[in-house]
């Protein structure tokens, strides 16, 4: 994740003319192998299993934004604040000037208490969303949102809804998604795949001698052409880093 010393071109608008219509996620190699990132306005949803560092891939998708000068939204249903801070500055990612500065919300949400969680979400997250000036929101995790409704038709029904209400603000928007148990390659109610317009994949790669690698594809994304590959990636002390030109063992 890179803060450039020179002014990049611009279009008439104020945006990077290279970048124009996308977004730089802020992990390396990732932006690489996508060539310019994803495009604007995307629902992007990260699924793994523990461990795999998909909070983390959120946190560094909204630092990356406020690098640019960006705002952004972090709605949390699992850490409270002070740990979402915290588990930020363990990368080096300091928080609280944004907050201070409102260039940052984080919003935390009880799952305990589904029925005002969805009426939150529902009745002011666009709203707030457009108030804030955020252009770059993560959901951390959409698999404990979708967990608060009864069944799988209400699920499919609230989550088109939020998608909906979501793309209306323009934001570009990253979701975390716990995958099956059995399955590391669907969403555990296999519902958030479809209603994204890009999908990451976050899994555990094992050899039978036990030896274990952290790997990355990206399954989906819509309206840009991209490679299917699997690559390796690592959590450094900075973050995701994902190896493009080295092969999975």
């Amino acid at each position: 994740m890179t803060e450039t010393e020179t002014e990049p071109e611009r279009s008439t608008d104020g945006t990077d003319a290279a970048t124009e219509g996308f977004v730089l996620t802020g992990i390396d190699g990732l932006d690489e192998m996508l060539g310019r990132g994803v495009p604007a306005g995307h629902i992007i949803t990260v699924m793994g299993s523990f461990g795999t560092g998909k909070t983390t891939f959120a946190l560094q998708f909204l630092m990356q934004g406020l690098i640019n000068g960006e705002k952004g939204i972090f709605i949390s249903l699992e850490e409270d604040v002070e740990s979402v801070i915290a588990n930020a500055a363990s990368f080096g990612w300091d928080l609280r000037p944004y907050l201070k500065e409102k260039k940052l919300h984080i919003v935390k949400l009880e799952p305990a208490d589904a029925k005002t969680t969805v009426t939150r979400i529902k009745s002011e997250l666009p709203d707030f969303i457009k108030r804030s000036g955020a252009s770059r929101v993560a959901v951390d995790s959409i698999s404990l949102l979708n967990m608060l409704f009864a069944d799988d038709t209400e699920r499919r029904e609230k989550l088109f809804s939020l998608c909906k209400q979501l793309k209306s603000t323009g934001a570009t928007c990253v979701f975390t998604a716990e995958v099956k148990d059995d399955n590391a390659r669907s969403s555990r109610d296999g519902l958030v795949e479809y209603v994204s317009d890009g999908v990451i994949g976050l899994r555990f790669n094992e050899r039978e001698n036990g030896d274990v690698q952290l790997v990355i594809q990206v399954i989906k994304m819509r309206r840009l052409k991209h490679p299917r590959s699997v690559k390796p990636y690592s959590i450094t002390d900075q973050g995701i880093e994902v190896h493009g030109d080295m092969e999975v063992f």
